[in-house]
């Protein structure tokens, strides 16, 4: 089946790309504070320019299997194959986790194979699972203590890293400061989760209209999340392309030197009320 190759690949370069990156988060601070040695500083720059490449090799598999794996092609192919193949942990745990990466988790296969998991597999990602559909039946409360439960059963700290991701993705349409809070207690459990530092910056670019007094104001917010845009390609190079992407799109929105010029705001502070709290220091011009 060519989703199998597809798993087998993006699991391989998750994989590699994790080895990668445990050495970038290991020597981004020692670079950052000067006090890299030479031999290390070449063991970053290789350890970038490899997880770079790695981002680009997934980037294409998935432009050219992801595509099809889509909740049109999935749900029939599922369908099929259920019965034969309901206990067989490995190929439901599969069917779930990319039922839930396309957002097909409305439909009622998704319930059954999730159900299958919980039969066959009670691990911390079906808790999770079973938060998702607590949240989507209206159930906050058993959502959130499904959400605790999945986050306290896992042990590795890489795969509790995913969970609070996940849980991010999941939360951010009820509670913003919510993702936020799972989305950073996701970087704490993993410091190269670069997705979680996606995340966060789309979360503040989505909230700039909410944030501020005046149209400068809001805009300041997008310079917020350039910043954790830019950061999500600092601790994991395979998504430098998508965090330039994000970043430069956030950037354009922000004041412009002629705004801040105008505006008189060059190198003032300016403090966020709303959820997203903290400040941002207008650039010098």
């Amino acid at each position: 089946e060519v989703f199998d190759v597809y798993d087998d690949v993006t699991e391989k370069i998750e994989e590699e790309n994790k080895k990668l990156t445990d050495v970038i988060t290991t020597l981004l601070p020692k670079d950052s504070t000067g006090t890299i040695t030479s031999k290390e500083k070449r063991s970053l720059q290789i350890a970038t320019t490899n997880s770079e490449s790695y981002g680009k090799i997934a980037g294409s598999v998935d432009s050219k299997l992801g595509a099809l794996a889509d909740c049109d092609n999935l749900i029939p192919l599922y369908q099929k194959s259920f019965e034969e193949k309901k206990g067989d942990v490995k190929w439901v745990k599969r069917a779930v986790g990319r039922m839930f990466s396309k957002e097909c988790t409305d439909d009622p296969l998704f319930t059954k194979l999730f159900e299958a998991q919980m039969a066959l597999d009670p691990s911390a990602k079906a808790r999770m699972y079973s938060g998702l559909l607590k949240q989507k039946a209206g159930n906050s409360q058993g959502a959130l203590e499904d959400f605790n439960k999945a986050v306290d059963l896992e042990t590795d700290s890489y795969e509790k890293s995913e969970i609070l991701y996940k849980i991010a993705t999941i939360v951010r349409k009820t509670s913003k400061s919510q993702a936020r809070s799972y989305a950073q207690k996701a970087i704490d459990a993993n410091k190269a989760n670069g997705k979680a530092y996606l995340l966060i910056a789309n979360l503040y670019a989505t909230s700039a209209n909410d944030c501020g007094s005046t149209p400068f104001e809001k805009r300041a917010m997008y310079w917020k999340a350039a910043e954790m845009a830019r950061q999500a390609g600092r601790v994991d190079p395979a998504l430098s392309s998508n965090a330039q992407q994000s970043s430069a799109s956030y950037d354009a929105k922000a004041p412009s030197k002629t705004d801040i010029f105008n505006s008189g705001m060059a190198g003032k502070k300016i403090t966020f009320s709303c959820w997203v709290g903290g400040s941002i220091t207008v650039p010098n011009i």
